[in-house]
């Protein structure tokens, strides 16, 4: 089965920071081959809480979905959004 990456963003308090992230995040997204299927875009809240930002990742397993996610490459870029912004970050086991 697929492993997906999803981040919802409740708060961002710095854009320039999420820039860098992003650029950082998607080398790393890169070379654990992994495809973004949501960066952001239009959205509609139908239920529950409003989020700012949601972005999901697809990979070919959930095991390499973790292994993204714990790389030094990835953790790196993660570290640059300490302090930065609230999010719910999860790793997703789908088809």
């Amino acid at each position: 089965m697929k492993g997906y990456i999803v981040s919802v963003y409740e708060s961002i308090k710095d854009d320039d920071a999420l820039k860098n992230y992003a650029l950082k995040a998607r080398e790393a997204v890169e070379k654990y081959n992994g495809k973004f299927l949501v960066r952001g875009g239009n959205k509609i809240t139908t239920e529950g809480n409003e989020f700012v930002r949601t972005a999901i990742i697809e990979f070919s397993s959930f095991n390499q979905a973790k292994i993204f996610f714990y790389s030094t490459e990835y953790q790196e870029a993660h570290n640059l959004l300490k302090d930065t912004v609230v999010r719910h970050h999860q790793i997703i086991e789908g088809s």
